[in-house]
């Protein structure tokens, strides 16, 4: 009887198995082909719509070619990084039934830029992506702190790759625009120096005494004189004749040294 008993609950047990499993099987394959039959209209839903990563793709293309164009109409070395902010994965357009349009919203591709993406198609639209162009230069920095009326000298500066859309104007990109002249305010370590932070060195000072040149084509005659100005080089200041007294105003053309036209 136990025996009995036993293959009958055998039996039992394995039909109870082999039918749980024929109905998963149905059911997975009624799930398999109606996700077969769904499938076409989840591609024509996708294929329906122009998602971020196409509009990010049109922003990218359009700003390589614009920084392009730009560094070669001003020309204006160096090399250029672009970074397209993420937009919402949410973000679902209309497919455009024309090529979308880019135009740049400012003046400047360099900084923070912003492109209008535009679909004129039957269904029109407009998204706006903005984006990070970086224009890397060599310009001259600082390569020690200097207090302010300090002469730079040639171990003072260098030359550094800085991102120039981030510096505004007048920054440097030759040491001899900055070797030689004062500062006008105290610098710190690795600053950029632009050209507000620089006047001509004196060469001369008031009071002292000078030679005047006075050239005539090439011809030239010395005379003594005193500096009632000081000034840099190629700076005009008053200068008094020591033998005339007469007060002219002459060119700086080295220390102790001016120039008069005859």
């Amino acid at each position: 009887m136990y025996r009995i008993g036993t293959g009958f609950a055998f039996l039992n047990a394995m039909y109870t198995k082999t039918t749980n499993f024929r109905r998963l099987t149905r059911l997975l394959t009624g799930s398999l082909a109606a996700l077969c039959l769904l499938a076409p209209g989840i591609r024509t839903l996708a294929d329906s719509f122009t998602l971020p990563e196409q509009l990010i793709g049109v922003t990218q293309g359009f700003l390589e070619f614009t920084v392009e164009d730009y560094l070669a109409t001003t020309q204006t070395p160096g090399r250029y990084e672009i970074q397209v902010n993420n937009l919402d994965p949410r973000l679902r357009m209309p497919l455009c039934s024309q090529q979308l349009d880019a135009s740049l919203e400012g003046s400047t591709p360099l900084g923070r830029v912003t492109v209008r993406v535009r679909c004129d198609g039957t269904a029109p639209w407009t998204v706006f992506v903005p984006a990070q162009v970086r224009l890397m230069r060599d310009v001259v920095v600082m390569t020690r702190p200097l207090k302010r009326e300090s002469v730079v000298g040639e171990g003072d500066v260098a030359l550094r790759e800085r991102d120039v859309g981030t510096l505004g104007v007048g920054y440097l990109t030759q040491l001899d625009q900055a070797v030689g002249l004062k500062l006008l305010r105290p610098t710190v370590l690795d600053q950029v120096l632009t050209q507000q932070h620089l006047e001509q060195a004196d060469v001369v000072r008031k009071g002292d005494h000078v030679v005047i040149i006075a050239r005539s084509g090439s011809l030239s005659v010395r005379m003594p004189g005193e500096a009632l100005d000081k000034g840099g080089l190629q700076t005009q200041i008053r200068v008094r004749n020591l033998n005339s007294k007469r007060v002219v105003k002459a060119r700086v053309t080295g220390p102790g040294q001016v120039e008069v036209a005859m």
